[in-house]
């Protein structure tokens, strides 16, 4: 504590060189009141800055050089004032605005919080009363489109998956790691939130995934911040966490880094079953996972000239998941057979870096930006599996070793020429190679020891390269009509080889993946948009690894090295009404779509003629897939924003279809002849899905907030089978006090979000899974903002590797 607070005296000794300050207050000019969160921009022939007027409608600008200024204030997303001003000296200009106001029915709308714009919705969450004491991860939840069913992931409406960019760059973390970062990010230093439903050719996404965007505020002093937290989770167990913040710049310099630290320890009840008429399995049992978690995030940008700039990210996560203990009793037709007890320990590192060089190349906005990146991806996994005969007797034991190493190299150049004829012209090219090295092994006990067992043991090696190439046009013709035209040609390159055995693959393919974009504005209330895209989702790496993941010893997870790459086809037809009312209709194809598929067989011993019956879930293709769905939302606030509500319903259509009738990666042993039923995904089903979100202000002050959320989702129809009803009531409460800010939240009151799937074939044979995670769990955080608040962070940069960390 004691080098830390000299650390901080230490930075507050900086003081800023800059010549002269602009300073004043922003005011209703016909109530005269202050208004807060106002953007104002600041230009001079060879830089821009931005901020925002704070409650007291306060702003300023601090180490301005002499000379001519431009003036500019937004609000609403409509410039209301632009000047010319000359610094000569400390200025002090107070702005006065007029504010319109539209009466609907006794509501007063204010401020445009969202809209509609070209390819994106736009989420001004400066301008909204969600914005103070929260974080990245809580806002992006209460943002239209967005929803999350599990507090850890994230999902556009009618997408596969949420790909996170920062101020336009993916960010260069694994899936976990973004959740970590998200939620250490303070919801005050946000802009405003953009929702890409379905983006253009420039964007590196893969399948149907959509993008959030989260531009960061842009303001000029130099100086420090910091932010500090603590949390509490309170669900089956105690899970205590910490993370801080540290932001510097000086002059030319920005540094932004992170730490956090915590413990989860995950509790797990299982209910399985499986069979037909004349035969069940059935399992019972529950798990628990300790997880230790440490995270490092550091980013620094530096200004080579007014024109060049130069940046680079590190970071580094860290997961310690030891004596992870699962514990389940198996029946077979009503009869306990044995008990089995799975325990593992898990060690998970993740190294990623990023160097970024950016140029503009004109005062219009053009610029070339080069990026260089590279992933290191280690997990060590050790089990051991015991399944003792209830009756007794010999128990089955055998020991797997499951590592997995990811190493990937990527380069990126893009290219953004924008005219003075509204035409902006984008180029770029990527190329990413990959290696992942996979030695897994399993080790049966006998009365020697562990032996080896060579068939279920294997060394899973793979390289995959690919290069990407695009170009896309964006043309406004009038003030009605604008487009956006482009393509992706893509090259994927790849061999898997299991050594010392005869499996492997060589694939080298081909994507021409064209995209389309056209708005039509039809008045200032009402706006059209329609999207067409195609994409490739190729599978995960671990999902190739061709290892068991045992649940019991005959029921367990198959991956297959085998799994082809799916085609999507997707079509968006937007609607918006007055920037608060909108309608998406869209329609998605996936050919060669996989999932996966649960496989039910019978093994015989040729010697002795038993018969072992299994359950095999398996990673493979199985034919087409279709989704058609309707969604309509609004986003509105009464009362002089005392009662904000983001309200969303979603009407969608699946229909599978195809069948699975072997399993690629089956290898036959010696003396054991093996029966493989056939699975049907052959069906279709309509399910609704709502999200009504409410923040309520409960004092003038701005400083209490209530927070009233609600999902629900209609049985589901998946390739496993149909999902029952899952919902969710979750309740908060926020207070702001000075640069303190307290928040408790209980998630999942009624206990409702529990998964349970039930799936039958034609033949009889059916398998039902229930999983209870435990989701009801009451959050308590607390966090403390310190420093200058009105500090600019460093630029983020993108990284070609993010596309392959969403594939770990």
């Amino acid at each position: 504590m004691k080098y830390l607070l000299l650390l901080f005296i230490a930075m507050s000794s900086f003081r800023a060189f800059g010549q002269y300050s602009l300073n004043g207050q922003v005011t209703d000019s016909t109530t005269s009141a202050p208004l807060d969160y106002i953007e104002i921009i600041l230009k001079s022939p060879d830089n821009e800055w931005s901020n925002l007027s704070d409650e007291q409608g306060k702003y300023i600008f601090e180490n301005l050089a002499p000379g001519m200024y431009q003036l500019i204030v937004n609000y609403n997303f409509e410039q209301v004032y632009n000047q010319s001003i000359e610094i000569e000296s400390d200025l002090e200009k107070n702005l006065k605005i007029k504010i319109k106001e539209i009466q609907l029915n006794e509501v007063v709308v204010r401020q445009k919080v969202f809209q509609k714009k070209s390819d994106r919705f736009v989420y001004d969450v400066s301008i909204s009363s969600k914005a103070k004491g929260n974080n990245a991860f809580g806002l992006l939840q209460e943002t239209p489109l967005v929803s999350s069913t599990d507090g850890k992931s994230l999902k556009i409406l009618g997408k596969s998956s949420a790909i996170i960019y920062i101020n336009g760059r993916k960010t260069n973390m694994d899936a976990e790691a973004i959740t970590e970062y998200l939620k250490n990010i303070p919801s005050e230093q946000i802009q405003r939130i953009e929702v890409i439903t379905t983006p253009g050719s420039e964007f590196q996404v893969e399948a149907n995934d959509g993008i959030i965007n989260i531009v960061m505020k842009k303001q000029l002093s130099d100086g420090y911040n910091g932010t500090l937290k603590l949390s509490d989770n309170q669900g089956y167990y105690n899970n205590p966490g910490a993370g801080a913040n540290f932001n510097f710049r000086k002059n030319k310099l920005a540094i932004n880094t992170g730490i956090n630290a915590g413990s989860f320890k995950d509790q797990e009840k299982y209910a399985l079953s499986n069979g037909n008429d004349e035969f069940r399995n059935e399992t019972f049992g529950s798990s628990t996972d300790p997880n230790l978690n440490f995270g490092v995030n550091i980013s620094a940008d530096y200004s080579l000239t007014k024109r060049q700039s130069l940046g680079m990210t590190y970071n580094f996560r860290f997961n310690k998941s030891y004596n992870s203990l699962l514990e389940v009793d198996n029946y077979s037709s009503g009869i306990l057979d044995n008990r089995t007890t799975n325990k593992e320990n898990a060690l998970t590192r993740n190294h990623s870096a990023n160097l970024n060089y950016e140029i503009k190349t004109d005062s219009l906005g053009s610029k070339l930006s080069a990026n260089i990146s590279f992933l290191k991806y280690e997990r060590k996994m050790n089990s051991t599996n015991e399944s003792a005969p209830a009756g007794g007797g010999i128990p089955s034991i055998f020991h797997q070793s499951v590592p997995q190493y990811i190493d990937n190299v990527g380069a990126l150049l893009d290219y953004v020429h924008k005219t003075k004829g509204k035409t902006t012209w984008m180029f770029g090219g990527s190329y990413n190679n990959t290696k992942t090295d996979n030695d897994t092994k399993q080790d049966m006990i006998s009365e020697n020891g562990y032996v080896n067992n060579e068939a279920r043991s294997n060394h899973f090696v793979y390289e995959e390269n690919i290069i990407g190439l695009y170009a896309t046009v964006e043309l406004t013709m009038n003030e009605k009509f604008s487009t956006k035209v482009g393509t992706r040609f893509e090259n994927t390159n790849s061999e898997g080889r299991v050594l010392d055995k005869a499996i492997g693959f060589k694939r080298n393919y081909n994507n021409i993946l064209p995209y389309l974009n056209v708005n039509y504005s039809i008045n200032e209330d009402n706006s059209l948009t329609y999207s067409f895209s195609s994409r490739v989702r190729r599978p995960t790496f671990w999902e190739l690894n061709p290892i068991r993941r045992y649940f019991t010893p005959n029921n367990y997870l198959q991956n297959n090295p085998f799994v082809l790459a799916s085609k999507n086809y997707n079509q968006e037809l937007n609607y918006m009404f007055k920037n608060a009312y909108y309608a998406i209709v869209q329609y998605q194809i996936v050919k060669d779509a996989s999932g996966q598929i649960p496989m039910q067989g019978i093994q015989i011993n040729n010697a002795t003629m038993e018969e072992t019956r299994f359950l095999r879930y398996i990673r493979t293709n199985y034919g087409n897939k279709e989704e058609l769905s309707l969604s309509l939302g609004m986003n509105k606030s009464w009362f002089d924003g005392i009662w904000s509500a983001n309200y969303m319903a979603a009407l969608e259509y699946d229909s599978f279809k195809g069948t699975v009738t072997s399993d690629p990666t089956y290898l036959p042993e010696e003396g054991i002849t093996e029966t493989l039923f056939p699975y049907s995904v052959d069906n279709a089903n309509t399910n609704l899905f709502l999200q009504i979100n409410n923040n309520i202000r409960l004092t003038s002050k701005k400083d209490l907030f209530l927070g009233i959320n609600y999902w629900y989702l209609s049985p589901k129809q998946i390739e496993l089978g149909k999902l029952a009803t899952l919902q969710s009531l979750d309740v908060n409460v926020k207070k702001i006090w000075k640069s303190w800010t307290f928040m408790v939240e209980i998630e999942d009151i009624l206990r409702t979000n529990v998964e349970k799937i039930t799936g039958e074939q034609s033949d009889g044979y059916y398998n039902n899974v229930e999983n209870d995670d435990f989701n009801r769990q009451m959050n308590v955080r607390v966090t403390y903002n310190f420093g200058n608040q009105k500090l600019k962070k460093a630029r983020e940069m993108d990284a070609i590797n993010s596309t392959m960390k969403g594939r770990l």
